[in-house]
């Protein structure tokens, strides 16, 4: 028993075939564009935090010292010694 299998037959059967090729390759595209646009995000993330270490890592540095760690103590917290009076100038940007 022979199944023969005519012409119409045949380019519907390449059709489908080329299809679901076709879905395949286009669905592995997206999700290659989105794994390439995660990897730009990650990436502007990675600098952003290597400069905030290097920031962080001059300041350390900076803090070592007591005069400057005075400074900073006052300006940034707004920290004075017992007998001190401070008057706050803030100027708007």
């Amino acid at each position: 028993m022979q199944i023969r299998v005519s012409q119409k037959g045949w380019m519907i059967v390449t059709g489908v075939i080329l299809l679901f090729t076709t879905l395949v390759v286009g669905r592995n595209l997206l999700h290659a564009i989105r794994i390439k646009r995660e990897i730009r995000a990650l990436e502007r993330e990675k600098t952003h935090y290597t400069e905030k270490i290097e920031q962080d890592s001059t300041l350390v540095e900076q803090l070592q010292y007591d005069d400057y760690l005075e400074e900073y103590a006052r300006e940034r917290f707004r920290m004075q010694r017992r007998d001190e009076q401070v008057y706050i100038v803030e100027e708007d940007d």
